[in-house]
């Protein structure tokens, strides 16, 4: 007993656990644990027995909104380290990476040679073994899917130290349950996916004020086969300018940009909690509204640029203050989502409570994944303050998701009701049968695991 006793302990210090607090990326959800930081596959074994028995979950770049990757009182794996690219075929653009590989790493080392990653969420700084847990989408959806369409195998390490490779053609059930899966199958180690050619650095985006949401919906009609495209709403907006912003798509430019300068600035203190209210976002998203003429406005833009805007603003999410903030973002099925559509935005200008990011986009297939966000329809993403009165105004828009037929992100979401998940997420007990599988006494959890039953 007394030598078992002291492997356990060398185990603990080869893994270099210590205390630490994490939080989500709206600052609303915060989590005490311990965390391990591993390099090498020596210290990603030996992390996966926690000191005193306590539940784990891989931890990517920390830029899930809510309590998907926090683990209360448990273990947090870092997957920071684990950033090495492993291979690439040029012929093909199949590349293999490690987990902590991020978006802005590929955007440096492949785009200057004519690559690009397939899709990818709005922030570059995430990471690729979180893309695949959250079975992430960009501005391209309608044409291209979700990053899991573009997976072509992955290796998983489980909680009693097997790898696995699995994909299509090897054990496809769990291939299926950890793309969407949100870390609790298991520790992905490494990533197969195929990279998509561009023929050069740049963009053409083309920008044009839309009047009002049936505007919006028709523009979007006209611009199915887009390359890319993207709305901004204003959330605030009412009467007959309910719905009203700026569409944007966008097509690979032939010719390309100088490589841009590092000028990211950061968002220096705490905003105080009454910066952003109805009066000083409403006047913000009117003078945005107006930031692109009225005949409309053609520029070339640099793929980092367009991809990712917010990521030349360090700690942005700062502005909402010491509380933070929720996100809330659904999909609706073409039909009834128009409808479902109106109400959300005629429900959300009401309360007066939404920040000035809001953003329309269409999506194509369904995910891949079991518990895969992606419907064909349209989705919209909002930042909302936590304040008092949030988790009432949540319910509302989640029950106007849930009537039509709609879903919410996890990655983004930190209210949603475990029944509104069952609901919303058909698959999820076959999830959990696979999870179940591989993972009988469930050590991996998570606080969305818990808070939506999936634990």
């Amino acid at each position: 007993m007394t030598e078992q006793r002291a492997a356990t302990a060398e185990a603990h210090r080869a893994a270099g656990w210590k205390p630490v607090s994490l939080q989500g990326w709206g600052r609303s959800s915060t989590a005490p644990c311990l965390a391990a930081r591993p390099e090498r596959m020596r210290e990603l074994l030996a992390a996966l027995d926690p000191p005193e028995g306590r539940s784990l979950l891989p931890h990517g770049g920390g830029r899930s909104y809510g309590d998907q990757a926090l683990n209360t009182g448990g273990a947090a794996l870092l997957t920071g380290r684990l950033d090495r690219i492993l291979a690439f075929e040029a012929e093909s653009g199949e590349i293999v990476t490690e987990p902590g590989v991020t978006f802005a790493d590929l955007l440096e080392v492949f785009l200057p040679r004519g690559w690009l990653a397939p899709t990818s969420p709005g922030t570059a700084f995430a990471t690729i073994g979180g893309a695949v847990a959250n079975d992430v989408h960009g501005k391209n959806h309608h044409r291209v899917g979700s990053f899991g369409d573009h997976v072509l195998w992955l290796d998983l390490l489980l909680p009693d130290g097997r790898i696995l490779r699995v994909s299509d053609d090897e054990d496809p059930a769990l291939f299926r349950a950890t793309i969407g899966g949100m870390g609790l199958t298991g520790i992905i180690t490494a990533i197969c996916f195929r990279m998509q050619p561009v023929p050069s650095n740049a963009l053409r985006v083309r920008s044009r004020r839309i009047p009002d949401l049936n505007a919006f919906l028709a523009g979007f009609a006209e611009a199915a086969e887009a390359s890319w495209s993207v709305g901004w709403i204003d959330a605030l907006a009412s009467g007959g300018a309910l719905g009203r912003g700026i569409l944007e798509i966008a097509e690979p430019s032939d010719s390309g940009l100088p490589a841009p300068k590092p000028k990211a600035r950061s968002f220096p203190v705490e905003a105080p909690g009454w910066l952003l209210n109805r009066f000083s976002v409403r006047a913000f998203n009117a003078l945005y509204w107006r930031r692109v003429p009225a005949a409309g406005r053609e520029e070339f833009q640099h793929y980092g640029k367009f991809l990712y805007p917010l990521d030349t603003i360090h700690h942005w999410n700062r502005m909402y203050g010491r509380r933070g903030f929720h996100q809330f973002q659904c999909v609706l099925p073409f039909g009834p989502g128009e409808t479902a559509l109106r109400k959300l935005l005629e429900t959300i200008s009401a309360a007066g409570d939404a920040s000035f990011l809001a953003v329309l986009k269409v999506m194509g297939r369904p995910g891949r994944g079991l518990l895969s966000f992606a419907l064909p329809g349209y989705s919209l993403a909002l930042d909302i303050p936590a304040r008092p009165g949030v988790r009432g105004l949540f319910a509302t828009l989640e029950r106007i998701a849930r009537d039509a037929g709609g879903r919410i992100y996890l990655a983004k979401d930190s209210l949603l009701s475990a029944e509104g998940f069952w609901e919303m997420y058909p698959e999820a007990q076959r999830f959990m049968e696979i999870r179940g599988s591989i993972d009988p006494e469930g050590r991996l959890s998570s606080d969305m695991a818990k808070r939506l039953a999936l634990a």
